[in-house]
């Protein structure tokens, strides 16, 4: 079970003054990796026999870690975070039931859920610290080596609706970006499957040429490069038209490694095509195609 399996599982559980704790917890986790009690006490403004009570059942819910050692204090985990955001999304009526999970990655949870109006809508779970920090600071240029895993996933999360923002309106396939909230993005649906689980296509061309001309889009119009594009973050949606996903690592055509970065995109598209399908489609003119105005 996931964490955010289990932040939904307890969420109708959960009490006011539940929130009242985790929310302390937060906002002392950016100066004590397990925050004092007396702190939390202080914080969330309850006597201490009512902050140990709450505690408990925190602890109970698997939501908070706590230590004895060399103090008594108490951290969030992921569970803790994802109730969080699941709350402010729900009080904010952008979230309303969650259903089930449309994919577990690496680095992020997603989830079918309905929204107020009983639209569907999909939750992503940005989740650092499910591959090593070096890997995740050479992988990911905008990750912070002073902040924690939690507050690395929202730095993530942040940075994939920017990136959605400003492609979406430029006509961009992608899943309309809807709201943010701590390492939380609410977005548009997302059916289908990745385009590396399709054993067969009945019109690779048409696909891989859909996908240039949005990559080409996203340049040329909204000046933005996906940065970590390939065959898994494309999805080939049940009509045969596509999204592309996963934006957290995105650049503007001004950064020093634009260049290398589109061209490293593009190469990878490319080679899948040229590996599964059979398309013998030259890099440098994939590229000419993308960047001529």
């Amino acid at each position: 079970m996931s964490s955010a399996d289990i932040a939904v599982k307890v969420f109708r559980d959960l009490e006011s003054e539940d929130f009242r704790v985790l929310q302390a917890i937060e906002a002392a986790m950016s100066r004590h990796e397990y925050v004092p009690t007396a702190l939390i006490l202080k914080y969330a403004r309850f006597t201490l026999d009512e902050t140990e009570f709450r505690l408990k059942r925190l602890t109970k819910f698997r939501l908070i870690l706590r230590a004895r050692t060399p103090y008594s204090g108490s951290t969030l985990n992921y569970a803790g975070y994802d109730s969080l955001a699941i709350n402010a999304l729900v009080k904010a009526q952008v979230l309303e039931a969650f259903g089930k999970p449309l994919g577990v990655g690496k680095e992020a949870d997603v989830f079918d859920a309905l929204n107020p109006d009983a639209e569907r809508i999909a939750v992503k779970f940005h989740r650092f610290g499910r591959v090593s920090f070096q890997q995740v600071v050479r992988k990911r240029g905008y990750a912070r080596k002073h902040i924690g895993w939690l507050f690395q996933s929202r730095v993530a999360a942040e940075r994939e609706i920017q990136g959605m923002n400003l492609v979406f309106p430029k006509g961009v396939a992608v899943p309309k970006p809807i709201r943010q909230n701590r390492h939380v993005v609410v977005m548009g649906m997302i059916e289908g499957a990745e385009l590396s689980e399709y054993k067969q296509i009945s019109n690779p061309e048409e696909v891989l040429k859909e996908i240039l001309s949005n990559v080409r889009r996203a340049y040329l119009n909204a000046g933005v490069i996906h940065a970590d594009l390939s065959e898994y973050n494309v999805i080939l949606k049940p009509d045969k038209r596509i999204l592309i996903i996963d934006w957290p690592q995105y650049v503007t055509k001004d950064h020093p490694n634009a260049e290398q970065l589109l061209r490293r995109d593009i190469g990878n598209i490319v080679k899948f095509f040229r590996r599964k399908f059979l398309i013998d489609l030259k890099l440098k003119e994939a590229l000419s195609y993308v960047t001529r105005a």
